[in-house]
């Protein structure tokens, strides 16, 4: 499990024959054979640490093909993180590492407040799953949404994400990883279940969105 308290930064050094290398910016001298650190949101095992500094990693074709992994340039930077340890402060919210796909950036400008502001495209099935104020977790960093409209949600970026991450260098119309939150698709799942098992109380799917549920 992870927090989207991304660690640091690495720079995508090689792809191909099922396998990944990333260099972190800031090496870790403490490494585990087979340990799950998340790059760019995408939870994958530590096959080798080179003496070059080096992360050597596997990566399914399925990985590949779900996740901006498979399509960023060589040279790209990426978000790394480390599994949450026991005990250890949850900042951010529960990311799992299991990204759900990858999306279009629509906009990344800076707002005449200052602030800078992040646009992604939202498929019309993903609708559900992303309510303002909400949790979302963008290329393995934690951020909430703060407009959530039809096709698209929007995130602001503080400063402090901006210096420490690789948000900083995505442009418009590159791919960015999206992992749902995972509370909300226990809610979903659970609602449509309820919905399809009881017809007596007359609540729907239908009936929970006209409330304003989501």
């Amino acid at each position: 499990m992870f927090t989207g308290l991304v660690e640091g930064v690495g720079i995508l050094r090689q792809r191909g024959n099922g396998k990944i290398a990333v260099t972190p910016q800031k090496a870790w001298d403490d490494l585990v054979y087979g340990e799950s650190i998340a790059v760019n949101g995408c939870c994958l095992t530590l096959e080798k640490a080179l003496p070059s500094g080096e992360l050597l990693f596997h990566t399914l074709e399925e990985t590949l093909r779900r996740t901006n992994l498979g399509k960023l340039p060589i040279g790209a930077k990426v978000n790394l993180e480390r599994a949450m340890a026991a005990g250890a402060r949850l900042g951010g919210h529960i990311v799992q590492g299991h990204v759900d796909r990858s999306s279009e950036i629509l906009e990344l400008k800076r707002l005449s407040d200052g602030d800078m502001e992040l646009l992604v495209a939202l498929p019309e099935e993903d609708r559900p799953l992303v309510v303002e104020k909400g949790s979302i977790a963008l290329d393995g960093v934690s951020l909430t949404v703060v407009e959530a409209a039809d096709d698209f949600f929007g995130v602001r970026l503080i400063p402090v994400t901006l210096a420490e991450t690789a948000l900083v260098s995505r442009k418009k119309g590159a791919l960015i990883n999206v992992e749902y939150d995972i509370i909300g698709r226990y809610v979903i799942r659970q609602l449509q279940y309820a919905g399809a098992s009881s017809k007596s109380s007359g609540i729907t799917m239908d009936t929970l969105r006209d409330a304003g549920f989501f």
